[in-house]
Parts: C-alpha cells; structure tokens; sequence
C-alpha cells in the first residue's frame, strides 16, 4: 500500500509522540503496561473479529417458509454432473434450447460446478457474449477450467462465491440459470436479493427444479420443488413468474422477472 506524504508525516508523528509518553524500555511499569496493553489488543481484536463475522455471515439456514433446504453437493460427487445417462434423464440439450439464448448475451451459470452447461451456453452466446460461472466450491471451479482448456472456451468467467453472497455485479445479466441448485442455498433472501440487482432491468432467472408434484422422480425429496413453494419464495423476494417449460422429463423450468411493483424487495 503507497502512502501519501501526508500520511507518512501523520505516522512520524505519531510514533515521536509515542515514544515521549512511554515509560522506559526494560522498566516494571513498561514491561506491565506492555502486557496489559497486549493483553486489551487481542481482547479487543477477537472481540473486532468476532463481530464483523456477524455482520458479515448471516446465519444458515436449515428450512425456508416450510421448505427443508437440502445440503450442498459435494465437489467428490462431480461425476454425477456428467453421467452419461443424464441426456437421456433430464434432456438437457432441450432445455437449453429452450432458454432464449441469443449471440452477444451476457449469462450466470449459477452453481456451475463442472461447467456442464456453462460451456455450452459460451458457445451459443458467441464470442461477444459470455457466462460467468458461480461456484463456493474451488474445486468445481478448478474442474470446469480443464473443460475449457480441452474445449478451447476462453468466454466463461469462473467466480468463487460464498454461501451468502454470489459476487455478481449490477445490472450486468440477460439471465442467471440455476439448474437443481436453488434449493440448496442456505441463505436463500441475501441470495436473491444478490441475484436479483445483478440482473438487466428486463433479465430472467431461469430455475430448473426437479418436479416434487411426481413422485416417480427418483430423487429425494430435499432436492425438489414444486412450483407452487417456488413461487411462494420468489414472489416474496420480489420476483414474479413470467413464463414456465413444462415438456423436461424430471424438472420443472421456470422463467422470474424482476417484480418492479413490489416496493418491499430487496435493492
């Protein structure tokens, strides 16, 4: 960090002054007031630390209005991303075509993990447009830069998020998509606040859910949403519904605008 001159006189000066009104090196008083002084740092330091945790980190949470949120998955579970039954289950390739991507378009793959449909979603963008690829997990990340090296990308933005916050800029996306991902947050309102000012003024978030109204979806019951506890969440976090997909095999996919009406959304 450079320093003004200015500043570096504040700090000379400073330091003179400090040593006028200490006691002697080496002396009982120096050697008592040092400890003490020592002593009332560190309390104050750990007590400093502790509060901007707070104020920082919301707490986790383990349910949303009546909804258990389900554990993340962890990166050692990555294979399960590009299993080669995955086409077949849950028809990715249609619901990407069903996306509305156009060339020069600006998206978040929310929840990224391997990149699985951030590489794909560079490609139609187009070398003008990109996607930005969120993940808390390092090790994701790190897993879906080896795709892009392999599949010469160089349009996907890899961002390490934290379970709060995504760390996504203002009124930068078309769209961010979250593919069986939004029923893990455990922070779900900073997270939508987050998401929601990161969108354009006319963006969508695009969520893809496995469906709880079927049963006969093999998938347990944490990892699903119906659309009617989606729409419970996102109405209240000053979102509304603005289409939905309804011809996936598994999963609902449901398209949310920014609710301007909604005078109590989080900005």
């Amino acid at each position: 960090m450079k320093l003004s001159t200015t500043m570096r006189h504040l700090f000379l000066a400073f330091a003179i002054i400090a040593l006028y009104l200490m006691p002697s090196a080496g002396s009982p008083a120096a050697l008592s007031q040092e400890q003490s002084s020592s002593k009332a740092v560190d309390a104050k330091s750990d007590d400093q630390t502790a509060e901007l945790a707070r104020r920082k980190t919301p707490p986790s949470l383990e349910s949303y209005m009546g909804r258990e949120i389900a554990k993340t998955m962890h990166y050692t579970g990555a294979p399960w991303l590009i299993r080669d039954e995955r086409e077949r289950e849950e028809r990715c390739s249609l619901m990407l075509a069903n996306l509305g991507i156009r060339p020069q378009m600006v998206i978040c793959d929310m929840g990224c993990g391997v990149g699985f449909h951030s590489t794909k979603m560079a490609q139609m963008t187009g070398p003008k447009g990109y996607v930005a690829g969120v993940d808390v997990q390092p090790q994701m990340l790190t897993m879906m830069r080896k795709r892009m090296e392999e599949e010469g990308i160089e349009n996907i933005i890899p961002i390490l998020g934290s379970y709060h916050n995504p760390r996504l800029p203002r009124d930068t996306f078309h769209m961010v998509l979250m593919v069986d991902v939004y029923h893990e947050f455990s922070h779900p309102e900073q997270m939508l606040a987050a998401i929601r000012n990161s969108l354009k003024p006319d963006g969508l978030v695009v969520l893809v859910e496995y469906r709880a109204e079927d049963k006969t979806v093999p998938i347990k019951p944490e990892h699903k949403m119906s659309k009617e506890q989606v729409a419970k969440e996102l109405t209240a976090n000053g979102f509304k519904l603005v289409k939905s997909y309804d011809k996936l095999p598994w999963q609902h996919m449901l398209f949310y605008g920014r609710d301007e009406a909604d005078s109590a959304a989080p900005n």
